[in-house]
């Protein structure tokens, strides 16, 4: 397991930016990445973001994002080292109050109404189609391994999932198709006393932007399809398409997005379980999730 760099990053970043040392303080870590804070000998400040694969490219999303006029933090600097990135980007301070629903229209037209660009994945018909029997090769790889062996409904649930995916997925490049956040929460919006910029974007991708309004209420309570409505009729009447509304795969605009944003959370959380966590003792937390997520995506697609 490759210990985290960030100390050698900072040294990296701070040669880079022609500054000689810096005072560390933590605003945010976990075992993938860390946001801190870094004070200058002048009193200055920059935020420090660190983070590693597969979230090691988020730099290139957020110059992307700026050129194309996204309010984004600024990247002053980044360097990569051992599958790591370290950003110094513009510390936007406090933020003057937390992100509501309508903040959150307002940065989704903006984001979606960008035009996508090619270093970013593409997650169209085909790839979302793909995503239930993309868990089904990560179950079988944690099997191989003597790990998750009492999910036999797991399986199952997948099962029934990839043999309606054809019919379920229609509808995936129906616009708001294109540069999608991926963890778009109240938290990734900052408001600031100089207006709003969207923050994480290291995964990142070109698709369905349902997914991004989908996700914004977040996955800890059950999904709740009248509330994505409203959220949607919000989304159009504030600039988005009005395609947002548009049924899609045999089911309504909100039950597809449901569904489909927590079959792509339980794809990525099997992928973390498997190839970047990989540690046996996170196991009962992931099938947990995983579980709850796929009795919704069951329910919401109508499998």
């Amino acid at each position: 397991m490759t210990t985290n760099p960030s100390a050698e990053l900072l040294d990296n970043l701070l040669t880079a930016t022609g500054q000689t040392t810096a005072v560390r303080e933590e605003v945010r870590v976990w075992s993938m990445s860390g946001v801190e804070r870094v004070v200058f000998p002048d009193g200055s400040t920059a935020i420090f973001k660190y983070a590693k694969k597969p979230f090691d490219s988020e730099d290139q999303a957020l110059r992307l994002a700026h050129t194309l006029g996204v309010p984004v933090p600024q990247v002053h600097a980044s360097a990569v080292l051992d599958g790591w990135l370290g950003m110094f980007m513009e510390d936007l301070g406090p933020s003057v109050r937390e992100a509501d629903d309508l903040d959150g229209v307002a940065a989704a037209v903006v984001l979606h109404g960008t035009r996508t660009a090619p270093p970013l994945p593409v997650l169209d018909q085909n790839r979302l189609r793909t995503l239930p029997a993309r868990a089904l090769e990560h179950l079988e790889r944690l099997r191989k391994a003597d790990r998750w062996q009492d999910a036999d409904d797991v399986e199952d649930a997948l099962d029934r999932i990839t043999q309606a995916a054809e019919a379920r997925s229609a509808g995936a490049t129906l616009e708001p198709f294109g540069w999608a956040h991926s963890e778009f929460h109240p938290t990734s919006l900052h408001i600031g006393e100089r207006g709003w910029r969207l923050l994480d974007f290291a995964r990142a991708f070109t698709g369905p932007g349902l997914l991004d309004l989908a996700s914004w209420h977040g996955t800890i309570d059950p999904p709740h399809p009248v509330r994505l409505r409203v959220f949607l009729e919000q989304y159009v009447t504030a600039g988005g398409t009005p395609d947002a509304l548009a049924p899609r795969g045999g089911l309504t605009a909100e039950n597809w997005a449901l569904g489909w944003h927590r079959m792509w959370a339980v794809e990525w959380f099997m992928e973390q379980s498997v190839r970047w966590i990989d540690d046996p003792a996170t196991d009962p937390a992931y099938i947990k999730a995983v579980r709850r997520h796929l009795t919704d995506v069951r329910h919401l697609l109508e499998i």
